[in-house]
């Protein structure tokens, strides 16, 4: 199978998403797809998260990362079939091909700001600056919870993935709030994919609850994944997917 045809597959086509939408995601490095989740589907991935949190306890997330402030959890691929539209949506697909081309799925996690938590500085989830155009890694914010600004909503520099350098090599202090930064707000249920290559970080959850999110991180087919899938894959999971979306996962 190539690219293209587990695309199609999966749905994928070149009206998929609108052309203001692929603009403002080239242009500005992030934008918002609504209602891909919602209603009973919304619930369900709620409730198995909160299962997985009580049965993992302190171990959650140790397969990728574990982060003071925060409930992680990681290689949720394997954790049940609610979190499959997280690498087959065709609307996420469509704009991750827009800015990768060839691709596959990296991890999926889930992180969640803990009151009084959850302040990043601005970072990229490449390692260090790419040229524009040339990028290599695009994440997918799932909102679980509506993203306020007072319960530590993502904070980004809209246009800094163009600008071929990253925050720790760019600022004094990439801590401090910068004077370009927008808070991605929005409603539970929304997708907002972003080019990570984007300056961002998450913000201080002044709320009295946990604000809960999906990553869904993707990178070029030839990188390697925060996650190797095929190492993880359970024959369970494996034998429940498509064709086309085990080539996502590259297993």
């Amino acid at each position: 199978m190539d690219m293209a045809t587990a695309l199609a597959g999966l749905g994928v086509t070149a009206a998929t998403v609108d052309a203001e939408t692929r603009e403002r995601l080239d242009r500005d490095g992030y934008a918002p797809l609504p209602d891909v989740l919602a209603g009973a589907q919304l619930e369900a991935v709620r409730a198995q998260l909160a299962g997985l949190l009580a049965v993992e306890g302190e171990r959650a997330g140790l397969e990728v990362h574990q982060e003071k402030g925060t409930d992680r959890l990681a290689d949720l691929v394997n954790k049940g079939a609610v979190f499959e539209p997280c690498f087959t949506d065709s609307r996420v697909l469509a704009c991750i091909a827009d800015v990768l081309g060839e691709f596959r799925l990296s991890s999926l996690n889930f992180r969640a700001a803990l009151p009084g938590q959850g302040r990043q500085s601005l970072h990229t989830d490449w390692s260090g600056p790419v040229p524009p155009g040339d990028y290599q890694v695009c994440n997918s914010i799932w909102l679980l919870d509506d993203f306020t600004a007072a319960n530590g909503a993502t904070r980004v520099v809209p246009g800094s993935h163009r600008s071929g350098m990253v925050p720790r090599l760019a600022m004094p202090d990439p801590a401090a709030p910068h004077p370009d930064e927008v808070q991605i707000t929005g409603q539970a249920g929304t997708v907002v994919i972003f080019n990570s290559h984007l300056w961002h970080g998450g913000t201080q959850n002044r709320s009295d609850r946990p604000r809960r999110a999906l990553h869904s991180l993707f990178t070029r087919r030839g990188n390697q994944q925060q996650l190797d899938q095929k190492k993880y894959i359970r024959a369970q999971t494996l034998a429940g997917l498509s064709p086309a979306a085990r080539f996502i996962l590259d297993v």
